[in-house]
């Protein structure tokens, strides 16, 4: 049965529930629905619909038959409403639903009677088998009283028969007849109210505590036996068997009873106030027991149950009795207890120790936690009696290595001024073949590693808890020393340096010592971490997550950047002459080019001759790298620095200088060698040696015409930087007066190019740089050896110029910055404006001042 909307959008809306629930009732599903009048809604859409009936303008010829069938669906729509109403109003007979509710009434009339009818079957049925649950609870209790008296039948007869047993000791059979006792009597624990059954109960009691009796007098006779009347073995094994079935507190007792008598004697002759109770004569000690323990196993012992562990807890006793007395002992001795007691009475102890668990191949731990008293805590080992005390062992590791370093301290601590006329200095192109070979590393730090390694191995032999810890620490003390103290003083060069700046020579021991500590900072750190996880092996879990020596592998590598920094001084100094030689040539004198200069051939030597030195002495391939990175970013920089002091440059000059450059770079690719070389060294050289290129080549361009000089220079350099295009007039000397007409011109042509950057790699260039490079050297800043001046890839995009400041230039006004672009907040890279009223307006006022005034 099908519906249709029959409100518009002038009636108020119907309720969503009303509208779900005629759904319901309807059986209409408006997912369902192809036609949208089938469905209730309160979004129809008269629209939609007149879209759906005439799709196109041809469909409006078919208007008459669309009429038709709407109107055809309209009387059907109001056949199925009379049709409905006739239903509704059908149903809804008052008289129809009077006789419904009559029908409800004597239904649940019905239901009542019914429930009535059961109660009464119930209670006929009850009262029929009345006498039946009687005579069947009858039945029950019956049958439990005589199983009940059948079995206390049966434990009076087993009680009267365990009399006898007793009274005769043969406890081969008591412990059968006590077993089977112990067992009916427990079903009896209930009926004890019954006065007979108590009785009975009381007896068993009372019997049990006189065979326990019994039991301890047979005993203490076979411990204290005469020898004129010796006590039978086997009667005492089943004695054993009867003391099982007691129960594990008269076992208990037994075995405590014998472990006294037997170390009775121990106690007397081993007082803490004796001779013999000293510790200097504790392996008499150890001695005794051994003799006791073997005693026991061939004589006394055997009669005892394996499972008893009668040696375990006679062990167990020795060793609490034993603790006590070391415990009082080592608190006595105090200060005056000597490390060679100490060790030597702690190393008797462990090894007792050691083959007590080795005889019953179970650890020690797992023995004394078995035979411990249940009510009382475990018993400790007696070695770690000697734990609060092992202050002393440390602290003698401690003295010993102060003793080991203090001549290497004070001679490491001993400055060694140098000057070019103190020492004969080698020459650095070779070194004679019959000198004795380089030291590879400091014979000072393998010493040091080895008694590491021995003090540990003997620290874990006696603790592997706090004592180790602490020596962990001692060890984590002397490698900073070491560190501090040894080779970062020998990684030091002296301040005082006078060597003439043509002097390229460098003494090779210098060299030799710098390569010295590289190789044993890289081997203190990579066995430092060896001994680290050796440590964690050895010590207990408590303590692993505390040890660590990353911090004094850390100084270490510090210590390693110390050299190559000094190494990176040593080859500054000898590279000096050559390039003072290209900072003091009159570059704007030259009328041609004609090769390479002559300071090209001293350099390249110079630094031949020093690399030549530095190759085999030091071992690891990872800091000869990091040493040649650092050493191209220190060549290119002094070539850099010196370019700048030597200016002006004119066209001749950078022409000269770029075919300088390309002899460097190409003398530079081959300076590590094929060995050594790697992929990022070379991208590095080649990405820094553009730039000089670069900016040489801007130097070259005539300023003649402005517009291709300043176009060269954004195709060049790429920025629109205005204190970066003066840097190129000075370096290239142009004149003042030209200078305010190429700058007039530079602000012209860029202000309309909108792909330039506001800075480039000019805006860190120092046109003052320094005397020397050794200030911007740094230290590492992880393990990775990451040492300063790198140009390893990934490094900054300045980093030749990085490393010199950038200080005001005469051009901008006071307070601006060196590039008009930066102290406006543009970042590097970033795109500039296409014209800034505030640097037009500075160019104005800078101009004006420098005008001639008439």
């Amino acid at each position: 049965m099908s519906t249709r909307s029959t409100y518009g959008h002038g009636h108020a809306e119907l309720p969503q529930e009303v509208i779900v629930a005629i759904q319901r009732i309807l059986e209409l599903n408006p997912e369902n629905q192809n036609d949208p009048l089938d469905v209730l809604s309160n979004e129809f859409n008269p629209v939609d619909m007149l879209n759906q009936l005439f799709p196109d303008e041809a469909s409006l010829s078919q208007l008459e038959t669309v009429q038709a069938r709407l109107a055809q669906n309209e009387r059907d729509l109001q056949g199925e409403i009379d049709a409905l109403k006739e239903e509704l109003r059908r149903d809804q007979d008052p008289n129809r639903m009077q006789m419904i509710q009559e029908m409800i009434s004597d239904l649940l009339g019905q239901m009542s009677r019914i429930r009535e009818k059961a109660t009464e079957s119930e209670a006929v049925v009850r009262d029929i088998t009345k006498d039946i649950q009687a005579l069947d609870l009858a039945k029950k209790n019956l049958i439990l009283s005589m199983t009940t008296l059948k079995r206390l039948q049966m434990l009076v007869n087993a009680l009267t028969q365990l009399e006898d047993q007793a009274k005769e000791k043969k406890y081969g059979d008591v412990s059968q007849t006590l077993a089977a006792v112990k067992q009916i009597s427990a079903s009896f624990k209930p009926y004890t109210s019954v006065h007979r059954i108590n009785q009975v109960w009381r007896r068993v009691q009372q019997i049990q505590g006189e065979i326990r009796t019994q039991l301890e007098a047979e005993f203490d006779a076979f411990y204290l036996q005469d020898p004129a009347k010796p006590s039978k073995p086997a009667q005492i094994i089943d004695a054993c068997a009867v003391a099982d079935v007691l129960g594990p507190d008269v076992r208990r007792h037994l075995i405590d009873r014998y472990i006294v008598l037997e170390l009775k004697e121990y106690r007397r002759i081993f007082r803490a106030t004796d001779e013999a109770g000293h510790l200097d004569n504790i392996s008499r000690r150890y001695a005794w027991f051994r003799r006791v323990l073997g005693t026991h196993e061939l004589e006394l012992g055997r009669v005892f149950p394996s499972e008893w562990k009668v040696g375990w807890a006679l062990f167990t006793k020795f060793v609490a009795i034993t603790r006590d007395d070391l415990v009082a002992l080592l608190s006595k001795a105090g200060s005056s207890l000597t490390i060679q007691a100490l060790l030597e009475a702690l190393r008797q102890t462990i090894e007792f120790e050691s083959s007590m668990a080795k005889k019953w191949l179970i650890p020690l731990n797992e023995i004394l936690e078995a035979s411990s008293p249940p009510s009382s805590a475990t018993v400790q080992s007696m070695s770690s009696a000697f734990e609060p005390h092992l202050g002393v062992f440390v602290d003698a590791q401690d003295k010993a290595l102060a003793d080991m370093l203090t001549t290497h301290r004070a001679s490491s601590s001993k400055a060694k001024p140098r000057t070019s006329l103190d020492t004969t200095p080698r020459d650095s192109v070779s070194i004679d073949a019959d000198e004795a070979t380089p030291q590879t590393v400091l014979s000072s730090s393998t010493e040091l590693f080895y008694f590491y390694g021995q003090s540990l191995e003997q620290c874990a032999k006696l603790s592997t808890g706090q004592a180790l810890f602490d020596l962990c620490m001692v060890h984590k003390k002397w490698l900073r020393r070491y560190a501090e103290d040894v080779l970062a003083p020998r990684s030091k060069r002296p301040t005082a340096q006078t060597r003439r700046s043509m002097d390229s020579r460098f003494d090779v021991a210098d060299l030799q010592q710098a390569a010295l500590v590289i190789n044993t900072a890289d081997y203190c750190q990579t066995t430092a971490l060896e001994l680290e996880e050796n440590i964690k092996e050895k010590i207990q879990d408590g303590f692993k997550e505390r040890v660590t020596l990353q911090a004094e592998r850390d100084l270490f590598m510090i210590a390693i950047s110390g050299s190559i920094t000094a190494l990176l001084r040593e080859l500054e100094a000898v590279c000096e002459g050559a390039f003072t030689t290209m900072s003091r040539t009159s570059w704007e004198k030259l009328n041609q080019v004609t090769g390479q200069s002559s300071y090209v051939d001293d350099l390249a030597r110079a630094i031949e001759s020093f690399c030549d030195i530095i190759k085999p002495l030091i071992e690891q391939k990872k800091y000869l790298r990091n040493f040649f990175d650092k050493a191209c970013s220190l060549v290119l920089t002094k070539f850099t620095n010196a370019a700048v002091k030597s200016r002006p440059l004119r066209e001749i000059g950078g022409e000269q200088l770029l075919i300088d450059l390309g002899v460097i770079k190409s003398y530079l690719t081959r300076l590590p060698g094929e060995a050594l070389i790697t992929q990022g060294y070379t991208r590095s050289l080649t990405k820094s040696t553009t730039r000089l290129e670069a900016l040489l080549k801007v130097i070259v361009t005539p300023v003649d015409p402005p517009e291709g000089f300043i176009l060269n220079y954004t195709l060049l350099i790429g920025d629109a930087s205005f204190s970066n295009f003066q840097k190129i007039l000075d370096l290239k000397g142009t004149p003042k007066a030209e200078q305010n007409s190429l700058l007039d011109s530079f602000l012209t042509v860029t202000s309309t190019k909108t792909d330039l950057d506001s800075t480039s790699f000019l805006s860190a260039l120092d046109m003052d740089p320094p005397l020397t490079l050794g200030a911007t050297f740094g230290s590492p800043g992880s393990s990775r050896v990451t040492l300063p001046l790198s140009i390893t890839p990934g490094a900054g995009s300045d980093s030749i110029f990085g490393s010199l400041g950038s200080p005001p230039l005469s051009g901008p006004p006071t307070g601006s910055s060196t590039d008009g672009s930066t102290s406006r907040g543009v970042e590097p890279g970033q795109k500039r404006e296409v014209f800034d009223i505030r640097r037009f307006v500075t160019f104005g006022l800078r101009r004006s001042d420098t005008l001639p005034t008439s």
